[in-house]
């Protein structure tokens, strides 16, 4: 939705606005004194979750904790909604650890990025995420259970609740839905345990110290940590046959001139990383967060990048899986895999808490 759009939404919504912020309140309210129950699993959970809606980088940090907690012995499985997933089975098993068991279509964009960037970790999905939960800890046994976008979900008890923000949207207008994009007030990261700023790049690092020093200023008593995506390496997809060839190159070794498209929550944070990363394109054709790519869509994509004599595609990890099989023989297609920079204070906070 564009920003007219959205703002003439929200103003149609403002008198609901309270209203369902109240509900919220008490909805939590419920939680907290046991009148609703809530699931608690036999290992930790750590909830990687938002307080607004759309993107803030959330399954990158999930991507990283599954690498993090690898390296401490542990094993670990995302559970994710699988949202826009087509699956309807009370336990999706997207990935066993030893192989992806679904396609996007089926599992949701997020978790089959998941499955396929983290070999030995357990990725499931289901709209009831207790359900999930259970089989990957009794099923698979697994120790350590990441919650994906789960600030909300209250049903499963966490050790760790991390919220995170993008610095450029932070709270937005600060009001709730559909009067804004809050999914709750404010008052609710009284009860997560950390605050995670994502979406820093060179240009907005000054808007992310004043992103902190709102937060700390409210929460003082919160940890917040930093995150800065980078691009460490890029991938060269060529499509001959029914599987496409995929080469890890240098993101120096990306050609000029490439035509680059997405359809993510923030475009033009890719659009900025690009730029900062030296890579040049001809031009940018976004399309809105988790679209459903047609053959129609691919074949545009194709003809626009001939017309302005492009050396190949470029698109996110995310956006691949599903243009891939609309991709003719002798396409290229080139990605750029997100991660996140280490971050050490959080890997000790990480540790410290689970496992001291």
């Amino acid at each position: 939705m564009n920003a007219p759009l959205k703002k003439l939404a929200f103003t149609i919504g403002a008198p609901f606005g309270p209203f369902y912020a109240q509900l919220m309140v008490f909805r939590a309210f419920l939680y907290r004194k046991k009148i609703i129950s809530t699931y608690e699993p036999p290992v930790p959970v750590i909830s990687v979750g938002n307080l607004t809606m759309g993107g803030t980088g959330k399954t990158p940090l999930v991507m990283y904790l599954g690498k993090y907690l690898m390296t401490q012995g542990c094993k670990p499985a995302v559970v994710s909604r699988g949202y826009r997933g087509t699956s309807k089975e009370a336990v999706g098993l997207v990935s066993d650890g030893a192989a992806v068991l679904m396609e996007a279509e089926q599992s949701g964009d997020e978790p089959w990025l998941l499955a396929n960037e983290l070999p030995g970790v357990v990725v499931a999905t289901g709209k009831n995420r207790v359900y999930p939960c259970r089989a990957v800890i009794e099923s698979h046994r697994c120790d350590v259970v990441i919650l994906d976008d789960g600030f909300q979900h209250l049903k499963i008890a966490r050790s760790i609740d991390l919220v995170l923000f993008d610095v450029d949207v932070f709270a937005g207008n600060s009001r709730v839905f559909p009067a804004g994009e809050l999914r709750e007030p404010v008052s609710a990261l009284n009860r997560c345990h950390a605050f995670i700023l994502t979406g820093i790049t060179n240009s907005n690092r000054e808007r992310a110290d004043r992103c902190a020093a709102l937060l700390l200023k409210k929460f003082p008593q919160k940890p917040l940590f930093r995150f800065t995506a980078t691009y460490p390496l890029a991938r060269k997809y060529t499509f001959e046959g029914s599987t496409p060839e995929r080469e890890c190159i240098p993101v120096s070794g990306l050609p000029d001139n490439l035509f680059c498209f997405s359809g993510i929550a923030n475009p033009q944070r890719f659009e900025q990383l690009l730029a900062e990363n030296g890579i040049t394109i001809s031009s940018f054709m976004t399309f809105s967060d988790h679209h459903r790519y047609s053959a129609t869509d691919v074949q545009k994509l194709i003809a626009r990048s001939r017309s302005e004599n492009a050396r190949g595609l470029l698109t996110t990890e995310k956006d691949m899986p599903k243009v891939r099989k609309f991709l003719s023989p002798g396409t290229t297609l080139f990605t750029l895999p997100l991660e996140l920079g280490i971050n050490q204070d959080f890997n000790n906070f990480i540790k410290n808490t689970l496992f001291v």
